[in-house]
């Protein structure tokens, strides 16, 4: 039986970054069952036609070019006693320390039809390269149930491709866990100005049909189909843990149970991404993260771990970008609503500029908005609207939010401008939403 230093189960971004900054100093293996990594935020682009699906696919040489070793085949068992996983091919392994990265399933919730033709989620590259073929086999009608960002891209990239598309959530505006109202009133019209047919504040009931969907039954009306529509779930994620219940692996609802070095309840036993239960670093409660800008930093203080060092971490903050249509839209930390709901005495600030100096004939609109708490005055989240990319500007309102800067520091930060990247140097989108903060304090 072969033996490894680290045995991590599972291949997703949180294992490759594992492997790629252990480098090869430990002997270590990747038990994947898939036949590739996915890029999974790319998958809708494939779709849509933008790239190909083959550069979706994530290539082998990321972990043996770091020296790792990869294994296709399942893990069925572990047996944390004797230190062994068993695969479904029927081999077995000894590790001397395990890495549990099993990630997370889309939901399909128990309603009625969901055993119908063309009814799934959307994760895996089957799911893709079956979506890919139903399209170029003349695909007429998708709907798409969950409006975050995965259903968004989802039923942009269907409508773009000529699929008459109905995107259905139970929300009142699309991207309710990212942004809100007052910020995406605009995208979500425009959205819908694009040819996808919005069901907000709406639930699916049921799906009706004899082998495909011929009818899904709303809480407020119905949808019928002229033909045999795709009908993609996109409603959540649950962590990838079956294998271990009713072992003594600590599990919640969420996923597996860690501390803030990756560690389980059980010695030489850790795991990181979207299999793991973890906490907000705003609240300290625990929330859900699954998004590869948490797995990746998790599996990163893991490795350094491992390799000697003392890292801790402290938490989700959750920042995330989509665009929707020609709008670039992000946010992180706590929205406005939730900020309330976890009972927050806050307060709003906004500025919106143009990307470039106004002057310049390509100039485009950009706004933000922060969110702070009136007491302590530090920053608890923000979200960013603009007509060009927005990933850096939600990264500063995180670093903001991750070092604890206040209000009245984030007045005086020092800001760079230029004709072609910028808004006039007499001011600034962070400086402007937090003198606006301050003047209401």
């Amino acid at each position: 039986m072969e033996t490894y230093e680290i045995l991590i189960i599972g291949g997703g971004p949180a294992a490759i970054t594992i492997v790629k900054n252990l480098k090869g100093k430990k002997k270590t293996a990747i038990i994947r069952p898939e036949d590739h990594s996915m890029i999974y935020c790319a998958m809708p682009y494939a779709i849509e036609g933008i790239l190909s699906l083959e550069k979706t696919l994530k290539k082998d040489k990321l972990v043996t070019d770091a020296g790792a070793t990869l294994i296709r085949d399942s893990v069925t068992k572990v047996d944390f006693e004797s230190k062994t996983v068993t695969t479904e091919k029927g081999n077995s392994y000894g590790y001397e320390k395990l890495i549990i990265s099993t990630g997370a399933n889309p939901i399909l919730p128990p309603i009625e039809g969901t055993n119908l033709k063309n009814v799934m989620t959307f994760k895996t590259e089957s799911d893709l390269r079956y979506i890919k073929s139903i399209v170029d086999n003349g695909l007429k009608e998708a709907v798409v149930i969950g409006a975050g960002a995965i259903g968004i891209e989802l039923a942009q990239a269907l409508n773009k491709v000529n699929v008459k598309t109905y995107l259905i959530d139970m929300a009142s505006t699309i991207l309710p866990n990212m942004m809100d109202e007052d910020m995406i009133v605009s995208a979500q019209k425009q959205l819908a100005e694009s040819g996808v047919l919005l069901y907000l504040d709406n639930k699916v009931s049921s799906l009706k049909g004899s082998n495909y969907v011929e009818e899904i039954i709303l809480e407020k009306g119905n949808i019928k189909f002229e033909s045999e529509p795709l009908v993609v779930f996109a409603v959540g994620m649950k962590p990838n843990i079956d294998i271990f219940k009713n072992t003594k692996l600590e599990l919640s609802k969420s996923g597996i149970v860690i501390n803030n070095k990756m560690e389980t309840n059980i010695p030489d036993v850790y795991a990181v991404g979207d299999c793991t239960e973890y906490k907000s670093a705003i609240t300290g409660d625990v929330i859900l993260g699954k998004l590869a800008t948490n797995a990746v930093p998790m599996g990163r203080l893991l490795a350094k771990n491992l390799l000697g060092e003392n890292r801790t971490y402290s938490g989700f903050y959750n920042g995330a970008a989509t665009k929707v249509v020609d709008y670039f839209v992000g946010s992180t930390g706590l929205s406005e609503k939730a900020a309330k709901d976890k009972g927050y005495d806050i307060v709003v600030g906004k500025a919106k500029f143009t990307t470039t100096f106004p002057i310049m004939p390509f100039a485009k609109d950009v706004e933000i908005k922060l969110i702070v708490d009136k007491n302590t005055k530090k920053i608890l989240g923000g979200q960013v609207v603009s007509g060009e990319p927005v990933t850096d500007k939600v990264d500063q309102i995180t670093m903001a939010v991750q070092f604890g800067i206040t209000i009245d520091k984030l007045t005086q930060f020092s800001y760079s401008s230029q004709p072609y990247q910028s808004f006039f140097p007499a001011n600034n989108l962070l400086v402007h939403a937090a003198e606006q903060i301050v003047s209401q304090l």
